[in-house]
């Protein structure tokens, strides 16, 4: 029997599924169950293809407007979040609508909602176009949420009064990266107001701390997710940075280049905050066809955070 190679696996903890996205696939879950099939969700409840799939062969139907959804029929909000003029529209149509959006994000929103009460124009740091940038800006009309992506952007930003501003960001980004846009928009904003509590959630800040805890230890390193998925794509970044030679964003064993890590003695393994541990479990697995596995855990914090599922699921049908 040909003897297997030895491997140090690092495996990261906290790593794959967040409370947010916890949350989200348990109310499409208990929606088919108090309303049965099918019950439609407005954009992918969670970026991950595998969850997706396993939800759609239960009775969840995946669409990308509001338009696409009958009346008479539940429609489940994405955990990313929605522009207002959703919701809104769900009502005028007397839909049964569930908001599956991440608690967090509702921080976000609300905070939004507050700066503007109060007067002042937004500056979020986001991605353009990922669905919860477009569901925060679409919190306020058009022109009142700004969005800027990098340092660069900061300066070319024009503003309506630089004394009347705030900043709030998407949850999924880069912590090192975020910092050092909040730093140039407070160089040249100096009376810019800022959120009370950073907006990027303890799972984006956890994940990225794992693996920046692994990464120098090991020859490559491997991130489970979805290409759609912005917090597992910070993930691969933030590897890099840390001084790891080789990351790959894979969103399942299959997807993994065996070439690429010839000769390798050391990996580190984490997913996204949409990804489920058997995805995990099923790289390990291949890793053990290939190698003589070690797991070493590299545990930087514990998470015990809980959401509540809204009440329209706790009540009797």
């Amino acid at each position: 029997m040909t003897q297997l190679p030895p491997l140090t696996l690092h495996l990261a903890a906290p790593r794959g599924f967040c409370a947010g996205v916890d949350r989200a696939i348990r109310i499409v879950e208990l929606a088919l169950e108090k309303w049965g099939a099918p019950v439609y969700v407005r954009h992918e409840i969670v970026h991950n293809r595998y969850v997706v799939d396993a939800l759609a062969a239960k009775g969840a139907v995946f669409v990308e407007e509001l338009d696409d959804c009958p009346d008479d029929r539940p429609v489940v909000f994405s955990a990313h979040g929605v522009p207002k003029a959703v919701p809104a529209e769900a009502q005028r149509r007397e839909m049964i609508q569930v908001d599956a959006t991440c608690p967090l994000v509702t921080k976000v929103h609300n905070e939004t909602a507050r700066h503007h009460a109060e007067g002042r124009q937004l500056i979020m740091i986001g991605h353009e176009g990922h669905p919860e940038t477009v569901g925060t800006m679409g919190q306020l009309p058009a022109g009142e949420v700004l969005l800027v992506e990098t340092v660069d952007d900061v300066a070319s930003v024009a503003v309506r009064d630089p004394e009347k501003l705030a900043f709030v960001t998407q949850t999924t980004l880069s912590v090192d990266d975020t910092a050092d846009i909040v730093a140039a928009l407070q160089a040249r904003f100096p009376a810019i107001t800022g959120p009370a509590h950073e907006d990027i959630c303890y799972a984006t800040t956890n994940r990225q701390g794992a693996v920046k805890a692994m990464a120098p230890d090991c020859d490559a390193l491997l991130v489970v997710g979805a290409p759609n998925s912005s917090n597992s794509k910070r993930l691969v970044e933030v590897a890099d940075r840390a001084g790891c030679s080789y990351a790959q964003l894979i969103q399942r064993a299959a997807d993994i280049d065996w070439r690429a890590l010839e000769g390798i003695r050391s990996i580190g393994l984490t997913a996204g905050a949409s990804a489920p541990e058997v995805l995990i479990e099923e790289v390990i697995d291949a890793f053990r066809s290939r190698w003589d596995v070690t797991v070493e855990l590299v545990e930087t914090a514990q998470e015990t955070v809980e959401f509540r599922v809204p009440r329209i699921l706790r009540q009797p049908a």
